[in-house]
């Protein structure tokens, strides 16, 4: 059994944001760039089920530019036994995303689709979704916990909710988003980084897929968030009361 994983290379968590001048973007130039945590979380997954002989190969995908195959390298050194890049330098958003990979997964026929249930630099938590609508696969968002039946034919999915944990059973194939709580995964060693180098990479670019992929949204302005006001430091409970009732800059 084949699974395939989303990877997005996005602007490490532990960095600053910083806009640019003109309020077009974040800068990115110089940053430190790392894989997405919750694709972190998805890849773990897949190489766990893969370790527990009920899948036979991860495949790790990446659509974005060449920088991209340095991301594509960490998920080889975590155990990924192939990655599939597909180079692009425009930018992309959710429903291109989803119809580039929906194109791969025609392609490549896997029984599972693992994602991050969003990605850090824009919180769209749409791909995944958009991907089981173009596939008309059944679909399990935010998983806490992934059981695949021995037979392969069937997974069940908990599901945090708001109410507490929803559990899914899905018939294969399906796509699956993975939540925090999923794993915790793994670091890359040295010699698996090592490894990483030798293994393939298949390539391709929008132009070979023959898609026709085009901005469904267009970003007016990125501004940084207002700072937050300095906290107000009260001698009772009845002056809180009375700040929260009548100081509106409390609030």
């Amino acid at each position: 059994m084949k699974i395939m994983v989303g990877i997005k290379r996005v602007v490490d968590y532990a960095v600053k944001i910083r806009v640019k001048g003109d309020k077009t973007g974040v800068v990115t130039e110089n940053v430190k760039m790392s894989m997405n945590p919750f694709c972190e979380i998805a890849l773990e997954e897949a190489l766990r089920l893969r370790e527990s002989g009920l899948a036979s190969e991860v495949v790790a995908v990446s659509v974005g530019p060449s920088k991209c195959l340095d991301t594509l390298r960490t998920a080889l050194a975590m155990g990924a036994d192939r990655g599939i890049h597909v180079h692009s330098t425009s930018s992309l958003f959710p429903l291109s995303v989803a119809k580039i990979l929906t194109h791969l997964v025609l392609f490549e026929k896997p029984s599972l689709l693992f994602l991050g249930k969003q990605a850090i630099d824009d919180d769209c938590n749409q791909t995944g979704q958009i991907i089981a609508g173009l596939l008309n696969w059944p679909q399990a968002t935010f998983a806490s916990k992934v059981l695949l039946h021995k037979d392969k034919q069937v997974v069940t999915v908990d599901r945090e909710v708001d109410d507490g944990i929803e559990t899914l059973s899905l018939n294969l194939p399906a796509v699956i988003t993975t939540d925090l709580r999923l794993n915790q995964p793994r670091y890359a060693t040295l010699p698996n980084i090592m490894k990483a180098k030798s293994k393939p990479v298949n390539k391709f670019t929008l132009e070979e897929f023959n898609l026709q992929i085009k901005s469904d949204l267009e970003i007016l302005q990125v501004t940084e968030p207002p700072k937050r006001k300095p906290g107000v430091l009260v001698a009772s409970v009845d002056d809180l009361i009375h700040k929260l009732k009548h100081d509106a800059n409390v609030i």
